[in-house]
């Protein structure tokens, strides 16, 4: 076996590159090895995006780790966000395969220990990739005495719930949402999320398509919202909403499909859930967040920190300030109530019921 050259493959705070130019279902297998071997784990949960190689370089992953003995639950298609509420759920190691919003051709993998807990290059990653090269060069591990199962588990409802009792959306008045996908993972959870709520969802590009056949998944790119600003406009819908691929990151246009800034949401969310722990609190934010951030957070009686930019570094000020909420501009939300993990549907609801709850204006 060659030698992996994982130098371009493993970056700061995950696994990405292009299959199988850079990666494979081999390399898969080790990393799926190396990942049960730095984190100790006995056992461990496994998702995937909709993209076309994401099934099997993630089986491939668990047959590496099963291979050591290792438990694995694969929780199937699911967004990031739903990986981090199983292995906040379930209290083990996760995996999620996804290149978020990078194009077709790529594919990854964003790792955490249990809890949802950050693996990056300090935290793990770096001995991972130490693992990987290693053994490419040996021809593998060594198999462990006894292979561990590999079991199927939906996790879609419990995670969807669980959204559900933090954010209470059942006494909004009635609004029109336009939801876009961009054929991500969002159109596999927003219905289940949705569900029963007095919601008038317009859905845009809900069909999994790893190809990506509308635009690109990235709603920070002003030219990936145009058709949903168009949509919401046409609709007189109230607001619209725009999931990147892995649908960990939400995006927001207002009633006239104008873009609301990603700083505006951290500043509306940090007043909703600083009110929710009785005006007391540490809210996180990175270095390019709107001064307007932190002054909302001291108007309503909480406690700003800024930080580096990195889901990394938020997740671990978070952890050692006891914040209980974090936000970045590039529209990642973190959560204390979620294990300090990010998840866009979460500050999607907080959005929703924030709207929802004002009085229509004559």
């Amino acid at each position: 076996m060659a030698v992996a050259d994982l130098s371009q493959l493993v970056k700061a705070y995950d696994v990405r590159g292009v299959v199988p130019d850079q990666w494979d279902e081999t390399l898969a297998e080790l990393f799926g090895a190396a990942f049960v071997q730095v984190t100790g784990a006995s056992a461990i949960v496994t998702g995937h995006d909709m993209r076309p190689t994401s099934p099997a370089l993630s089986r491939a992953f668990a047959r590496g780790a099963a291979a050591r003995g290792v438990d694995v639950t694969e929780i199937g298609l699911c967004s990031t966000d739903q990986l981090y509420y199983a292995s906040g759920a379930l209290d083990l190691p996760g995996a999620m395969f996804t290149a978020s919003h990078n194009p077709a051709q790529y594919n990854g993998i964003k790792m955490c220990r249990a809890g949802a807990a950050p693996v990056g290059q300090d935290t793990g990653l770096a001995e991972i990739r130490a693992l990987v090269e290693r053994w490419s060069e040996t021809g593998g591990p060594e198999p462990a005495a006894a292979t561990g199962t590999i079991t199927e588990r939906d996790t879609l409802r419990d995670y969807a719930a669980h959204l559900r009792s933090l954010v209470d959306l059942t006494s909004i008045r009635p609004l029109k949402v336009v939801v876009d996908a961009g054929n991500g993972m969002g159109g596999h959870t927003v219905p289940t999320v949705f569900a029963g709520l007095p919601l008038d969802t317009v859905p845009m590009y809900f069909e999994l398509d790893g190809t990506f056949p509308n635009h690109e998944a990235n709603p920070l790119d002003p030219a990936n919202i145009v058709d949903l600003q168009k949509r919401v406009r046409e609709e007189g819908a109230d607001l619209g909403i725009a999931f990147d691929g892995d649908a960990d990151r939400c995006f927001v246009v207002d009633e006239h499909g104008d873009p609301v800034s990603p700083s505006a949401v951290t500043a509306l969310v940090a007043s909703r859930e600083l009110a929710r722990h009785g005006g007391k609190g540490t809210v996180i934010h990175n270095l390019i967040t709107s001064w307007s951030v932190p002054e909302v957070v001291e108007e309503n009686g909480g406690t700003p920190v800024r930080t580096r930019v990195g889901h990394s570094f938020i997740k671990a000020e978070m952890a050692r300030t006891g914040a209980i909420f974090g936000g970045e501009h590039s529209a990642h939300y973190y959560f204390k109530d979620f294990w300090n993990a990010d998840t866009g549907m979460l500050a999607a609801l907080h959005v929703l019921a924030a709207l929802g709850g004002q009085d229509v204006q004559g």
